[in-house]
């Protein structure tokens, strides 16, 4: 990491695709543990997942968050993987104070889905690493999300990793199960480049924006809950930080997972 301001932590958007990628040892897994090889030594992590999409405003707020099966048609194999990392509850007060006068509701019912899991159990195998999550309250906009992602900033001159985990591109109708390298359709390419060019001109407040691309915005993110978290990940870039895509590609042609890196 070659951040100018060492007392801040990198921020970090996981594409996370499909939970089967965790299994195996492929391109995607092995992005994610070099991430996780080059990182600062941190306090705890923030997760903003896709997978807690509520009309509620919440974060984990419990000593030892279960982990989530959240899903279903999957081998048992998947459904075994725990990870069994401590949960915050002194981070999930300070997030509540970061985000007033936003009301956030402690919860104590959830815990770490696989959009978190997933992608920890390679960037931090060993789970020593407490983990809160922050829910994706769907009754806000792009723009009060973005919003929400700001007030974060704080975080990350404490020690906190904050982890957006979605995917840019999230269409499982299109998705091909049984060729994971089939070409990505036009609409997907177009709709990832230009959120990357957003990045990286620095105008990361015009992403709240996204379905003003129409057509492409539509199939690519047919539901906000995948795209939210890049919103966070946008919202917390400063002046100073290098902006680097650690991971990229197209799994089974609709799903980019597509990474982005602040550090």
């Amino acid at each position: 990491m070659n951040n100018s301001n060492n007392s801040t932590m990198p921020a970090l958007f996981i594409g996370h695709g499909s939970p089967m990628l965790t299994l195996s040892n492929n391109r995607y897994s092995r992005g994610w543990t070099e991430i996780g090889d080059k990182l600062p030594q941190l306090k705890a992590i923030l997760v903003i997942s896709a997978h807690w999409y509520i009309p509620e405003l919440r974060v984990t707020a419990m000593s030892t968050p279960r982990t989530i099966h959240d899903f279903y048609g999957f081998p048992e194999e998947l459904f075994q993987i725990e990870y069994p990392a401590p949960g915050n509850p002194e981070l999930a007060e300070k997030v509540a104070d970061l985000l007033l006068p936003d009301k956030l509701v402690y919860d104590y019912q959830w815990g770490l889905d696989h959009g978190t899991w997933a992608v920890l159990r390679h960037l931090y195998p060993k789970a020593r690493v407490p983990v809160v999550q922050l829910s994706l309250d769907m009754r806000k906009t792009p723009e009060e999300h973005y919003r929400l992602g700001q007030k974060l900033t704080a975080l990350r001159n404490e020690g906190v990793l904050i982890v957006g985990s979605g995917n840019i591109v999230h269409n499982l109708p299109g998705f091909d199960w049984r060729n994971s390298q089939k070409e990505p359709p036009g609409w997907a390419v177009e709709f990832e480049a230009w959120n990357r060019n957003k990045l990286l001109d620095g105008k990361t407040d015009e992403l709240v924006d996204y379905l003003g691309q129409g057509e492409a915005a539509q199939l690519a993110a047919p539901s906000p809950d995948h795209y939210l978290p890049l919103l966070y990940l946008a919202a917390l870039k400063k002046t100073e930080d290098e902006l680097s895509f650690p991971v990229e590609g197209f799994d089974g042609g609709t799903m980019s997972m597509f990474s982005v890196l602040l550090a």
